[in-house]
């Protein structure tokens, strides 16, 4: 199991940054990709970004591609999202999750495939 609290959320002008992170309980972080997503009202939750449990390997929407860059320290037992560039678009929760890495590379942005989460911090852009 593990437990999953998002942090760094706040309210940023058009094209400012913001770094999100999500530290995560119990000893096997390490076993698990993560992910990012995040929801605007009205909208479905959506995929942001993925990181596989050594950092090897990355995947992100085309939406943040180039803008955002996600990461993880296992010896810290957190995973974190650099957000540059930011649009009014971004404005949403960003939620953080983990899935168990069978699989990953073919399930890395379907939510449904991640089995924890976290309780999500709002991101506001202003124009």
């Amino acid at each position: 199991q593990v437990q999953l609290v998002e942090s760094g959320g706040g309210l940023v002008q058009t094209g400012g940054s913001l770094r999100l992170s999500c530290a995560a309980s119990g000893r096997t972080f390490s076993s698990y990709a993560m992910g990012w997503f995040r929801q605007a009202p009205g909208k479905e939750r959506e995929f942001a970004a993925a990181i596989s449990w050594s950092g090897s390997t990355t995947y992100y929407a085309d939406s943040v591609k180039g803008r955002f860059t996600i990461s993880r320290d296992n010896a810290k037992n957190t995973v974190s999202l650099q957000m540059n560039g930011l649009k009014p678009e971004d404005t949403a929760v960003y939620y953080c999750a983990a899935m168990t890495n069978a699989g990953f590379s073919g399930s890395y942005s379907k939510p449904n495939k991640y089995g924890y989460w976290g309780q999500g911090t709002q991101v506001t852009v202003s124009s």
